[in-house]
């Protein structure tokens, strides 16, 4: 281990695969850590292992970098939020202007246990899949409340520590692109088969860009991201 050693958010999605891939091709070392707080779409923590053992069976260099995944419970989290993603509830806009799938706090408290687990593993580098392009208003999921946590961190526990967002500007036809340009066809192709990313946990339908309702935000997003990715790309022979 090694303080260029990262942490990624890894929650089994398509971004967080994406920063995965992200975080092997530039770090010697990287650990993944995913949360369990009573998601709706938990299932997405069942297409960690696997995706982990995929993505590194792709690149040899990538196998040698990817280390120990870890997994914390945040049961307060679900407890505390009364949001469509922790609650059996229809999907929609709140008085406020926000969608009522955001859960408040949750990427706060996402990279201060992330912080603090980088701390005991002496890894420096921690990187979370936010974006401020294509979401859906999420306070927490803004560039400057990132770049504010990490100042906070910093000096609550006195390292430097450094958060990355690799997708904070870019939109999803641009984080498919991203995939494509990192591993190939055979990361794509893993992100469309065994990613999850359904926010009703759905993976029953097979479309072309993966699992899912196909009518959650979450689904449209992903769906209309891959349309215009695969509008726009250059045939690739099946080998990469």
């Amino acid at each position: 281990m090694t303080d260029a050693g990262a942490l990624v958010l890894f929650s089994g999605g398509q971004d967080s695969t994406t920063c995965l891939a992200w975080a092997l091709q530039r770090f010697p070392h990287v650990e993944t850590l995913g949360f369990d707080y009573g998601q709706r779409h938990r299932i997405e923590l069942d297409c960690r292992a696997t995706l982990r053992q995929r993505i590194a069976a792709q690149n040899s260099d990538w196998a040698s970098r990817l280390g120990e995944d870890h997994t914390l419970t945040l049961d307060a989290l679900g407890q505390v939020s009364e949001t469509a993603l922790t609650r059996d509830t229809a999907i929609a806009f709140e008085a406020g202007g926000l969608p009522n799938t955001f859960v408040p706090g949750r990427n706060l408290l996402f990279l201060t246990f992330a912080a603090a687990l980088a701390y005991r593993r002496s890894l420096r580098h921690i990187v979370g899949g936010m974006c401020e392009t294509d979401y859906s208003g999420y306070p927490d999921c803004r560039d400057d409340t990132i770049k504010a946590l990490q100042v906070a961190l910093n000096l609550g526990m006195d390292r430097r520590f450094v958060l990355h967002t690799p997708l904070m500007w870019i939109d999803k036809a641009q984080t498919w692109n991203l995939a494509q340009d990192l591993g190939g066809r055979p990361l794509v192709d893993l992100i469309v088969e065994d990613t999850h990313t359904c926010y009703l946990g759905t993976r029953g339908t097979r479309h072309a860009w993966g699992y899912g309702c196909g009518t959650c935000p979450a689904c449209h997003l992903r769906a209309d991201g891959f349309r215009r990715f695969a509008a726009d790309a250059v045939p690739m022979p099946a080998g990469g």
